[in-house]
């Protein structure tokens, strides 16, 4: 497959990854800019370099440029990050896939469709996770859990004690629940109303 045809092929694979998949979902305009730069910047480097003895391990060294970018820039989400490692990916396949011609269409494509699948809304859609500060201090484990199930008004699975503040009696964790399927969703308990949810993921 011509070399040409295999660019466009990327800029379309990315174009889709960017603005049909990402944008749409989670709508953060600077990640946009980072994706499209990232493509086509490692489209341009491995094209160059495709033809040298340097090619074979192209790819494990901008991979390993890519997590020093996430260590030294702003707190990514782990979703973020797999369209990193997307746009990544599918600009290498598109500069270094001019020696397997159609399996490196055949490996964009699937990486379209596994985050389209992996991404979408539906998939998982009552597991949550959320920081939240309560405006009390509680040491006890179960009393905790069973103070977020009512507050939340879901099955917790996983509670991570971050901090607790026993001067300002308030207390900070992380939990992980699974809320319960539609018209089935107790209300939450009214000893809950003053406590804070912050930080969604």
């Amino acid at each position: 497959m011509p070399p040409v045809a295999l660019y466009a092929i990327d800029l379309v694979a990315v174009s889709v990854l960017t603005f049909a998949l990402y944008f749409p979902r989670h709508r953060r305009r600077d990640l946009v800019v980072a994706y499209l730069g990232v493509n086509v910047g490692v489209l341009a480097v491995s094209a160059v370099l495709s033809s040298s003895t340097i090619a074979a391990g192209l790819g494990l060294g901008l991979f390993g440029v890519l997590s020093i970018i996430r260590l030294r820039s702003d707190e990514l989400s782990q979703r973020e990050v797999a369209y990193y490692f997307a746009a990544l990916a599918l600009g290498l396949l598109g500069g270094l896939g001019t020696s397997v011609g159609w399996l490196g269409v055949a490996g964009s494509a699937l990486i379209l469709v596994v985050m389209a699948v992996a991404d979408h809304p539906r998939l998982l859609a009552r597991h949550a996770a959320q920081t939240i500060v309560l405006d009390r201090a509680v040491v006890d484990r179960d009393e905790l859990t069973a103070h977020l199930e009512a507050l939340l008004g879901a099955r917790v699975h996983s509670v991570s004690v971050q901090s607790i503040d026993l001067a300002n009696d308030t207390t900070r964790v992380e939990v992980r629940y699974e809320l319960p399927r539609a018209g089935s969703r107790p209300a939450p308990s009214p000893t809950g109303a003053h406590d804070h949810l912050a930080v969604t993921r």
